[in-house]
């Protein structure tokens, strides 16, 4: 029980983790002959082994809907009703399958290991993520791995599905205590590289902003100017390199929320390049002319995920206590597509 207690006071959000790979996603239809039920006595008739309390404490979260709008728990279910929900945290005991997946280690001790994920990997298995994952990765290589408070073998922080870049491993209970308090302390180093539409006036600047479940699409999150809603984000951007109508930035983190640099990009007005959710793979900066069309494409194709690398990763050594920063390289996707901007911008300049 003290375990479980420490690791939850340190409990962290992930900067850029996806939400939808957080829940079990369940929808039903009601039938013709469906007399009038409370939701949360229709949702325990249909999943297996639902309880009472996962089923209300999803629609305190406002986790379940009917023909596409929340409800709460003693909504009547009608004949022809569309009933959604979503649960948090799957059933990672019987998800959890050790498979022998490469990993690109760029650190190891007996204390932690330093990963660098590769685009298109999730971190931990969840809904239609159940093998491939990272997690599924560790546990065929490593044993014993310590769990966080959800759980999960060795997280201490997590990165989206199409974001590349480094992650810190713990070895052992002391270590996961440790690096967590970390990252709730935000002592640790974080440095994104991201390639965004639109020119970035300000050299630098800092983007502040609540950052919660958006309202209307569940799958988004975004900025509540007046705090009413959602947590603190802070994030801090320098321009790299202007490139017409996109600009390469540098962002780190002073706080971790979930898209935390995607949601304040486009709160600024500079969307992720390539960010599907959040509209980024469309064109939004440019001219109306099909060749530029075509190279927009032609640049969607080279990188086809948002534009965004978890590069720099810093933190002090559980063990030794030393600080201990680790760089990576950009991916070639990112790079291409990079490159393919600079010699546009530059031919555009001449």
């Amino acid at each position: 029980m003290r375990k479980l207690q420490t690791m939850q006071e340190f409990k962290t959000e992930d900067p850029e983790e996806g939400d939808d790979d957080l829940y079990e996603h369940y929808s039903f239809t009601a039938g013709k002959g469906q007399e009038p039920l409370r939701v949360d006595k229709f949702l325990m008739n249909f999943i297996e082994k639902a309880t009472r309390n996962k089923i209300q404490q999803a629609a305190k979260n406002g986790n379940i809907e009917v023909n596409g709008a929340v409800v709460k728990q003693n909504y009547k279910v009608k004949a022809g009703d569309v009933v959604r929900v979503l649960f948090e945290h799957p059933p990672y005991e019987f998800l959890l399958t050790p498979e022998n997946i490469a990993l690109d280690i760029v650190y190891e001790d007996d204390t932690l290991l330093v990963v660098n994920k590769p685009a298109g990997m999730v971190v931990h298995p969840g809904h239609g993520n159940y093998s491939g994952t990272l997690i599924n990765a560790l546990i065929y290589h490593f044993e014993n791995l310590p769990e966080n408070s959800s759980g999960r073998p060795g997280l201490v922080h997590r990165i989206d599905k199409d974001t590349s870049g480094l992650l810190v491993v713990a070895k052992t209970e002391e270590g996961m205590t440790h690096l967590a308090k970390q990252f709730f302390d935000k002592t640790s180093e974080r440095e994104y590289i991201a390639l965004v539409w639109g020119n970035v006036e300000a050299d630098s600047g800092t983007v502040e902003g609540h950052i919660g479940r958006h309202p209307k699409n569940r799958l988004q999150n975004t900025v509540y100017e007046d705090g009413s809603q959602g947590k603190e984000a802070v994030t801090h951007y320098k321009v790299i390199e202007r490139l017409g109508y996109v600009t390469l930035i540098s962002c780190k983190l002073e706080t971790g929320r979930t898209h935390q640099i995607r949601v304040h990009m486009k709160y600024i007005g500079h969307t992720l390049f390539n960010d599907a959710r959040y509209g980024g793979d469309a064109i939004l900066k440019g001219t109306t002319f099909s060749k530029y069309k075509q190279f927009v494409e032609n640049c969607f194709t080279a990188l086809p995920r948002q534009a965004l690398h978890a590069k720099t990763l810093g933190f002090e050594h559980p063990k030794t206590g030393e600080w201990l920063r680790f760089d990576s390289v950009i991916p070639e996707d990112m790079v291409a597509c990079i490159e393919k901007w600079r010699t546009y911008s530059k031919h555009a300049l001449e």
